[in-house]
This record gives C-alpha cells, sequence and structure tokens, in this order.
C-alpha cells in the first residue's frame, strides 16, 4: 500500500469511529449523545409506564432475574448505569433489607430527577446516591463498587467498549457486570411476529401516550442496531471481563449478559 493509500485508510478509520448509529441513521459520534439526551428528557415522565405497555409489565421479570442471578449480598455497594428511575436499586436494596449502598449514575438529569423525587415519595431517604454522569467517563473511582448493572441503557451509549471499560474498571477484583438489554431474536416466526409489533405498535403507542412517535420509533431502530449476543459477549471480553455468559429471556427478546473482574 502506497503513503497516500495508507493516509487515506487511516483518515477512513478516523472518519469512522466519530460517526454513530441513531437508530437506522448515522450522525456524528458527539451528536448522537445530545440526541440521545433529548430522547429520554421527552419521554422521562411517563418512562416507566411505558415499559409497562410496551412490555406487558415483563420488564419487571427480567429485572427480577437480573436481581436473582446478581444475589446481592449485606455491604455491597451496587453502581446501576443508566438507571434513572431507580427500579433495579430499590429491587437491589430490598434483597439485602437495606444493608447496602447503590449508586444510580444516568446521563439524563431529568430522568435522575424523575427517580430520586419518586424516592422521596415512597420513603425511600437511605440507602442510594443518585448522580447524573456519563457511562463512558463515569466520576466514580477505581475498584470501588460490587457490582455494576445497565438495563435497557447500553444501546444508546455512543461508544459501547468505552462504558464496558469504565464499568470493569470501577468493579472491585471479584465483581460481577451484568447487561439486561433487547437482543437477538433466534426463532424466526417469533422474530418476524416480534418486528411486525415493535414497527407497527410501539412508534403509536408512543405517540398516544407520551405524545412523542419520534422517540420511539428511534427506541425500536436503536434495538435492531444493538451487537447480537456472541458480538456483546465478544465485546465483553475484550475490555477484560472473564466467565463471560449470556442468558436469552423469552427467545432472544432480551439477553441478559453477565462478566466478571477477576
Amino acid at each position: 500500500m502506497g503513503y497516500r493509500s495508507a493516509m487515506a485508510s487511516k483518515i477512513a478509520g478516523a472518519a469512522q469511529k466519530d460517526r454513530a448509529d441513531f437508530g437506522f441513521r448515522e450522525v456524528g459520534a458527539d451528536e448522537k449523545t445530545k440526541l440521545v439526551r433529548d430522547v429520554f428528557d421527552n419521554v422521562a415522565r411517563r418512562y416507566d409506564l411505558m415499559n409497562d405497555l410496551m412490555s406487558g409489565g415483563v420488564h419487571r421479570l427480567w429485572k427480577a432475574e437480573l436481581i436473582d442471578l446478581l444475589a446481592p449480598q449485606p455491604r455491597q455497594t451496587l453502581l446501576d448505569l443508566a438507571g434513572g428511575t431507580g427500579d433495579v436499586a430499590s429491587r437491589f436494596l430490598a434483597c439485602v433489607d437495606g444493608d447496602a449502598t447503590a449508586i444510580v449514575c444516568d446521563i439524563n438529569e431529568s430522568m435522575v430527577s424523575q427517580g430520586r423525587d419518586r424516592a422521596i415519595d415512597n420513603g425511600a431517604l437511605t440507602g442510594v446516591t443518585w448522580m447524573t454522569g456519563d457511562a463512558e467517563n463515569l466520576p466514580i473511582a477505581s475498584a470501588s463498587v460490587d457490582a455494576c448493572t445497565i438495563s435497557f441503557g447500553l444501546r444508546n451509549v455512543t461508544r459501547k467498549e468505552r462504558a464496558l471499560a469504565e464499568a470493569h474498571r470501577v468493579l472491585k477484583p471479584g465483581g460481577r457486570f451484568l447487561c439486561l438489554e433487547f437482543s437477538r431474536v433466534q426463532a424466526p416466526l417469533l422474530r418476524r411476529a416480534y418486528d411486525l409489533y415493535s414497527f407497527a405498535v410501539l412508534p403509536r403507542l408512543g405517540q398516544v401516550v407520551a405524545r412523542d412517535r419520534d422517540s420511539y420509533q428511534y427506541l425500536v431502530e436503536s434495538i435492531r442496531r444493538f451487537p447480537p449476543q456472541p458480538e456483546l459477549a465478544a465485546m465483553m471480553g475484550a475490555v477484560g471481563f472473564e466467565q463471560v455468559t449470556w442468558r436469552n429471556l423469552m427467545g432472544g427478546i432480551a439477553a441478559l449478559h453477565s462478566g466478571w473482574r477477576l
């Protein structure tokens, strides 16, 4: 390869790194971060209601399975990424009767505010720290948490490898990372039915309930752009996680990935 060809290849590679998927569109990496923030600013007030409507409440069962797999222990510290409404953190604390701590970190202040306000309304005044922060550059000390989770949030991160590396960095040796995310449906018939429901029903539901069709159209598209199960497992291994496994839920509509910092 000649000098000009080599330079052109490097420039093209650098340009590609500065691009990211926003649903089915390609945008600048920095622009995606802003667009995603706008999406969740728009849906924050009705986010949990929409989750219940879209999944028929099944997302609660999936999160319960995440907590069961995590097996919380007293005096542990959990970092829940993209956890603005605090439902995973509250489940974690309930398992140890409050004898633990949880940090809820979300890039959207509006989501954090919703979660914090709900916790106050429910009388949950201790045990949780609410934090606005970027999963790609966490404001948290290295080797400081026992467990790290992210539920239905990794697909919205611009540079997923950076977020995975940050999750690995903040875990103590022996700590566990769990990622619950929509994934690749395995059975062809189920995949077709799921696609029909996703593209025909969910954006309309977003329009009726949240008055925001575009945000839910993006969320449907972002699921299709998310790495399939083996690819995400390989990404986790590449940043240092060991004993990486995954468990398909409802035929792969969602998947629960697990990795350890050893």
